[in-house]
């Protein structure tokens, strides 16, 4: 029997469901100190034990996006406050090759905001 989490990447539609795992992937892979969890009904990513991010769709602009949780600290040109307080996003366009560099730039700063 599958997890909470995988059956989230497994049921999505394409052109989501190869994005969403391939980010997945690649985030895991970013440092051995992130984890996952499902929690709040979608999949959280941790860094020793804080969230860090997660990822989802948006219900209006149709794309997959990373949310990174404590994205107010983070001076970022790509991410999108929208009416959040606390998290910023970036979307990420299904259709184009993901911005792989972008985003390892990005999960940088994350990390050092919790090292």
């Amino acid at each position: 029997m599958l997890r909470p989490i995988d059956n989230y990447f497994l049921n999505n539609e394409e052109p989501f469901k190869s994005c969403l795992q391939f980010l997945r992937e690649h985030i895991l892979k970013l440092d051995a100190d992130i984890t996952e969890k499902w929690q709040y009904g979608m999949p959280f990513f941790y860094y020793k034990g804080t969230r860090i991010g997660y990822l989802w769709i948006h219900k209006k602009d149709r794309k997959p996006y990373i949310g990174i949780v404590d994205g107010y600290k983070i001076d970022h040109p790509e991410l999108i406050k929208e009416k959040r307080s606390r998290m910023k996003i970036l979307l990420i366009d299904p259709q184009k090759n993901v911005p792989i560099k972008k985003i390892d730039k990005l999960f940088k700063e994350v990390l050092a905001l919790y090292q």
